[in-house]
């Protein structure tokens, strides 16, 4: 499978888009390998391509009194990318860091408004994706205005269970909005818990 067959298999999976809708798009990709660690975007810089992990891990964090808030990750058949960013090609107030050595294939935002003028295909599907990054926003914001942490931790192990699996406790415990310890406490706590 070469790199481009994954995004345009994901693409065509997914979404209502035909083989040749892909074909347009496809000499404008291009792979690129982020090793482990490495920051993708830094805050201050304006996110110019939107990436789709074929293999890997990525977070997104903001920095605040020198303290790092992880707000998103985002693995395989993903997209990794500052959205308001991108579309407004303003500087971002994030960082983006591969939590592994990953596998992205890229495209630029004139490559993307230039397959919204020639397919309508395209149009729908920049349009789903904005209602993607929008509820992942409202349900986020929405979980620290209505749940306390053991609810929010509870929805993340139904929801997205692998993250315990992929992503360090250390960069959970502030995605959940609480400390490492407090983090460490409600696991021993809920598994307790289930024992009873």
């Amino acid at each position: 499978m070469s790199n481009f067959s994954q995004f345009k298999a994901w693409l065509k999976n997914v979404s209502f888009l035909t083989e040749s809708d892909c074909t347009l798009f496809e000499p404008f990709l291009q792979t690129k390998l982020i090793v482990n660690k490495a920051i993708l975007l830094q805050e201050g810089q304006v996110c110019t391509e939107l990436g789709f992990i074929n293999k890997g891990a990525f977070r997104m964090y903001y920095l605040t009194d020198g303290k790092e808030i992880n707000t998103q990750f985002s693995f395989e058949n993903e997209f990794v990318v500052n959205y308001d960013s991108f579309l407004q090609q303003t500087p971002s107030r994030y960082f983006i860091q591969a939590l592994e050595t990953s596998e992205i294939v890229t495209f630029t935002l004139p490559t993307l408004q230039q397959a919204y003028n020639r397919s309508q295909n395209w149009e729908r599907f920049g349009r789903l994706m904005a209602e993607h990054a929008y509820t992942l926003t409202t349900k986020r914001v929405e979980g620290f205005m209505f749940m306390d942490a053991e609810h929010r931790y509870l929805q993340m192990i139904k929801e997205t269970p692998h993250l315990i699996e992929r992503v360090p406790l250390y960069l959970l415990a502030s995605y959940l909005g609480i400390e490492r310890e407090s983090l460490s406490r409600l696991r021993k706590k809920l598994a307790r818990d289930r024992r009873l």
